[in-house]
This record gives C-alpha cells, structure tokens and sequence, in this order.
C-alpha cells in the first residue's frame, strides 16, 4: 500500500509539472505560464557543470551560462529570470543546473530568487557536485554512515526508483572508471538520506566497510521544490557521467526538450578483396609501403579468405551489427590473373555480399594528392621544374574512383554511389607534406556524383565542402593495417610507443602529448590482450557512448590471420549490451546516413548559436520557430504528436527525431500522461557550501546487442 500511495503522489506531482503549472495551482490557474525551453547553468568554472554543458552541446539542447567568477556578470534576480510575454506570465529557463546546492553567499538575495523562481514556475535544480549534507537532504558522510573518498573501480547501480524514472534506459550497472593506478579520478560522498527527508535515491553504490548503501544521484523534495543531488565528482569523458548524462537532462527537462542523443557505432574495413603490407619485426618498417626505403625487405602480404568471411558473416548475426566493406577492386583481378582465375576469397564474399554494406575504396588504392616522391623516408610531394606541386590529374582520380564503381556494379555489390573512401584518405590535405587539398580531387568527385567522402579525424575532424561533396570523418583504431597477428601488432606499438633508448621510435619523447606512450615495452605474448584489447575499446566505447556518430575504420588485415579486431568489437558491443537497456540499442548508419546526421547538427548548432530558435511549452502544447529550411530536432514522451501525426521515432523510452522546418511555428501536441517525474514537497534552509577541489582527469582518446541498422 505504500509503494501505491507514493506512486499516485508520484504521477500527480507529474502531471502539474508536465503542464508546467506552479506547485499547488493545478486546480486554480486555468491559463498555464510559458516556459521556454531553455537551461540555466551556473557555473564555478569546474568540471560537473562544464560536463552537463558539453552534453546539451552534443544533443543541440539550448541554455544560458553564467560563470560566477566573470566580473560584469548578469545579476540572477526576478526580472532575470521571468517575465511576461503577450499578457502570459514566462519562465525564460525550463531547467537549473547550480555548480552544488547553493553555490552563493550566505542570504544571497540571487539564490533567494532561484528558490522563489523554482517554487512558482515548478521549474527543477540539478546540483551538478554537492556535499552530502542535511541541506541537500543527506546525512552527513561521518564513518558508520557514510563515506568520502574514491570510488575509482566501483560499480554503482541504477535503483528501482531510478530504473522506473529518469535512468530507465540503463540496465542496471554504472561501472566507474579505474584508469591510472596513481591518481584518483572519481571523488565522492556516499550517504544515506538525512530524517525526514524526502530524497529518493537513484543511483548507489555500496558504503565501504558498511552493510548499507549511499547515494550518488538521488531526487530531494523540499520547500515546494525539487532537487537532483549529485555527489561524485566527474568531466565529460568519464564514463560514469557518459552513463548517467542522458537520465540528468530528462530528470531536469522532464523529458520535454529540444536537442536529441543517440548512441552510435559504425565499422569500416578497408582494403578488402586486396592485400595488406605486413610489419617486418626486424627492419621496423613495412616492406613494399612508403615506410621502408626501396628494396628494403620481403613484402608478405595479408589478405583475407574465405573462412574469415564466414566467420564475418556469423559474426554480424551473432551481434546483431552489420560491417561496411570498403573496397579495391583490382585485389580480386590481380588475384584471378595470378591464379588461373581462382579467387575463393571473391567468390565467398559476392555470394555474400548481401550481408554486408559496400563502400566504393577506389580501384587500386592509388594515392589521389600529389605524386608521391617515395625515393626518400618520409616521402615528399614531387614538384615541376618552376617548383609548383605535381598533382594526380582529375582524369586518373576520376578513373579510380568510376572504375572501382564498374568493377563492383559487374559483380553486383549493393553500392551507394555517392559515398567514398579515397585510398589513405588521399587527396585530402595531409600534414606535413601536404598542406592543401588536390585542387583536381573536387571536380573529380562531381565528375563521379560523390556527394559523401570520408576523412581522417586524426588529422581533419571537422565536417567541410570539398566542392559539392562533404566530409565524413572516421576515427582509426589503432589496429594496425600491417598486422595480421597479436605478436607483429605489439612488435609495432612498442617500436612506435617507446623511447629510442628501449629500442622504440622516440616519437613520445618528440612528442611527450602522445597519449599512448608507454612507460615499457609491452610482452609480445600477452601485451595485445592485456593493455591493446582494453585501451582501444574503452576509447571506441567512448565515442559511443558521447553519441558520436563518427565512423571507426579498421583494414581487412585485422579480419585475417589472428583476427585481431573482433576482441575489441566484442568489448564495444557486449560492454555496451550489458549497460544499456533494450530500448536503447546502439544505431549502426552507413556513411552518408553519418554524414547526414553530421550535417544536420552541424546546421541546427549554428541556428542555435545565432539565436534563430524559438521554443516554448504551455500546458500540453509545445511550440518551436525555426528559420526555412533547418531541420528542428527535439525529444519528447511517448504519444507526442506533430500536426496530429505521431512524432519522431522511439529511443531509449522517448521519442526524438529531425523535422524540417517551413519557417513557420511547429505546433507539437504532449500526452495527456506526459510528466516530469517530480513533486513538491518540505521547506528546507540553504546555506553555502564548501566543496572540495575536485580529483579528475580526462582520459586518453579516449555486446550482444540490439542494434538499429540503416538499410544499404
């Protein structure tokens, strides 16, 4: 009976939030105020805010920053914070997100006006890192019941309350991270709720030495308002927060807001149909690639067959994700040619093709800048006699490109022809030899209808034209092309990783920013599986877990011999699959549905930025003005309705998705069982806190699952 009567109190509390009435005047005002969709962030200049910051950044969600150590700040009073628009009452921010529970003096009148602003308009208070303490509705955390300190390798876990709320799209685990052994990277209080509190605890973790558990995020009801108390320490790439950031800004918008996230991942494999270059030991070099001086060395080269293409195929069915295969043509000429005709490892993949989704590599994989002058290491661009660069002409990069096209058409691989993955991301400007683009690649690319090329986010991570066509850029993993067994792929990290003086390549005493440097060589025997395997993963889950839409790329090598990148593909899928809820599957796009995407935030990011949208709720109803021709991004409950159509598409318990504007106002209608999961409830006094200096670092680079495929 207890746990119904809390839930009635639970959904009631809801629903005046959801109308976004003011607490205890559902019944009373039938003309609701205007809340903007907009969050308020206070900032004290340290990490936790700047994380929530950099997450509305990511989704494209609105807010205002004010950082309380800017001299000239605006003043956070009455008029700041409300108004009245057209004869309706407005709250200009539907959202507060304070650095801890009261960041301002002692009888601040500025945190009096927040508190009177949250009372009236309904509107919530994330703590973005407090102190526990009975103002923030926790005990304090004093030994036998509670605990400061690291919590470095804890797992936390999502509690049934936070499961039925905002975290429900969370399976249950919050692992926190436990990357260097000799700094402490994740503070925090854990305690249990102060008496007479009303705090329901969302995320906890276990009290070392105790029985019990403490909260880390937790709801507290207070004083006609409410308040997401937050009690570790973190920055935007920790894992932890990537985990929790999602349930934060749903608790705070009440699931009403612009901006949308998703988890993606997607995997290239370049090179297939042709051979790697392999990593000679020895030389420390590649024999027959640009890295070794001519002559040097056997060339021995890699290449798939026919049973690691069934082992793809099982694979992708096993994990429910589909591979893109970027290919290179002339690999299965050359090999016919050689062969008498034969080519089992063609044969198996065009039988199969089906299953994959194909990517036009060019058909040699010819280096598409400027003609390589490789009789030196590091090569250099070849030059004319007045000293101008020679450049690939349009005709051989048009030839490559169409040639390629031909060759997949004849044998019937499912192709996008406007997607394309130049050989080394040739042709693109690349540092130091390089500086500019190929000025024939743009006019070669429109001669071809290529309207989706892919670029190297090592080295040009930003989305930009080159002529009609756009970048997509793909994150390496650092898989190397050239090796095709663990022992070859550790040989190399540890020549590239380590200092001249233990045999290596010195590039990070060169170089000390490097961040996988190395402090010794690693073991040949375990040093892929114990440190490679682990690193490369939790950078590539990283990017998944920022709602990073960027491709990864690995080579057909890595799928040959010792198969070296299924461990890491493992650790990405089957760690997201066990974090992650059914509802929220990783989204698996091709390129130009990347590229899209990409474009689309890019657009809707810069509309933001030049104050161009306009977006508010009344009641049920939301509004939202955008220019012509921008595509509106939004998140909404399930049941939410655009023009009397069903809005958006389902993901991690909402609904989200881009609709293209007019110009005109889109008019979104809510569920009448829409709700912010909040009530309002005791009073209690503020005072100023003290925090201390929080212990963070950004880590370097940074399942089974289900998976949503973009068809291709």
């Amino acid at each position: 009976m207890k746990r119904t009567m809390r839930t009635t109190t639970f959904a009631l509390g809801a629903l005046i939030a959801a109308l976004g009435l003011p607490a205890g005047a559902a019944h009373a005002d039938s003309s609701p105020p205007r809340v903007d969709l907009r969050t308020l962030i206070v900032s004290d200049g340290g990490p936790a805010t700047d994380a929530i910051a950099a997450e509305l950044d990511t989704a494209g969600t609105p807010y205002t920053k004010i950082d309380l150590n800017q001299s000239g700040r605006p003043v956070i009073n009455a008029g700041f914070l409300a108004d009245t628009v057209d004869g309706r009452p407005r709250a200009k921010y539907q959202a507060v997100v304070l650095p801890n529970d009261n960041p301002f003096p002692a009888n601040s009148p500025e945190m009096a006006a927040l508190a009177d602003y949250e009372r009236t308009y309904n509107v919530p208070q994330v703590d973005a890192y407090t102190y526990a303490r009975p103002e923030a509705g926790l005990q304090y955390p004093v030994a036998g019941v509670g605990y400061s300190g690291s919590l470095d390798g804890v797992q936390a876990e999502v509690t049934a309350a936070g499961k039925a709320g905002p975290f429900g799209y969370l399976n249950g685990a919050v692992p926190f991270e436990d990357i260097s052994p000799t700094v402490s990277e994740s503070y925090a209080y854990l305690s249990q709720p102060a008496a007479g509190a009303d705090f329901t605890p969302y995320v906890e973790a276990p009290i070392p030495g105790e029985s019990t558990r403490g909260s880390l995020v937790g709801e507290y009801r207070h004083d006609g308002r409410r308040e997401l108390v937050v009690t570790f320490v973190y920055n935007q790439y920790q894992q932890q927060f990537r985990l929790l950031a999602r349930g934060i800004v749903e608790w705070m918008t009440g699931g009403v807001h612009l901006g949308a996230s998703r988890n993606y991942f997607a995997v290239h494999v370049d090179d297939v149909f042709a051979a790697d270059d392999r990593w000679d030991t020895v030389l420390n070099c590649t024999p027959g690639d640009v890295d070794c001086p001519n002559g040097a060395g056997t060339p021995d080269p890699i290449r798939m067959t026919a049973a690691d293409v069934d082992h793809a195929t099982a694979w992708q069915r096993d994990h429910g994700f589909t591979l893109d295969l970027v290919y290179n043509g002339v690999g299965s000429v050359e090999q016919r040619a050689e062969h008498n005709g034969a080519d089992a490892l063609a044969d198996r993949l065009i039988a199969e093709r089906g299953k994959f989704r194909w990517v036009n590599h060019t058909y040699t994989h010819a280096f598409l800048g400027c003609e390589q002058n490789v009789t030196v290491v590091p090569w250099r661009c070849a030059t004319n006699a007045n000293g101008s660069v020679k450049w690939v002409s349009r005709q051989a990069i048009s030839d490559e490109i169409a040639t390629n096209r031909v060759w997949g058409q004849s044998v019937g691989l499912p192709l996008q022809n406007d997607e394309l993955v130049t050989g080394e991301h040739s042709g693109l400007k690349v540092l130091p030899q390089q500086p500019d683009d190929n000025p024939n690649l743009a006019p070669a690319l429109a001669d071809n209808g290529v309207s989706w090329l892919a670029s190297d986010n090592s080295r040009d991570p930003v989305l930009r034209k080159v002529g009609a066509a756009t970048t997509v850029s793909r994150y390496p993993m650092n898989i190397f092309y050239n090796a095709g067994r663990a022992a070859e792929q550790v040989d190399e990290y540890n020549w590239i990783y380590t200092s001249r003086a233990q045999g290596g390549s010195g590039i990070c005493e060169d170089n000390p920013a490097t961040t996988t440097c190395l402090p010794a060589p690693l073991d040949p025997a375990t040093g892929y599986a114990d440190h490679i395997v682990p690193l490369e993963t939790r950078i590539a889950l990283g990017h998944v877990l920022a709602g990073d839409p960027k491709p990864h790329f690995i080579h057909q090598s890595n799928l040959a011999e010792d198969r070296l990148a299924y461990p890491v593909l493992d650790g990405v899928l089957d760690g997201y699959h066990a974090l992650f809820a059914n509802d929220t599957p990783v989204v698996n796009l091709r390129m130009k549905d990347i590229g899209a995407e990409l474009q689309r935030r890019a657009a809707w990011q810069a509309t933001l930025r030049n104050g161009q949208v306009t977006a508010y709720r009344v009641g049920g109803t939301v509004t939202v003005s955008a220019p012509n021709g921008v595509a509106v991004t939004a998140t909404m409950p399930a049941g939410t309705t655009l023009a009397g159509h069903a809005f958006g598409s389902a993901y991690a318990g909402a609904l989200s998705g881009w609709t293209a504007s007019t110009g005109r106002p889109l008019t979104l209608g809510l569920p009448s069982s829409a709700a912010a999961p909040h009530t309002a409830a005791k009073a209690a006094k503020h005072g100023p806190v003290t925090v201390p200096a929080p212990r963070t670092r950004v880590p370097a680079g940074v399942s089974k699952p289900p998976t949503q495929n973009a068809a291709g």
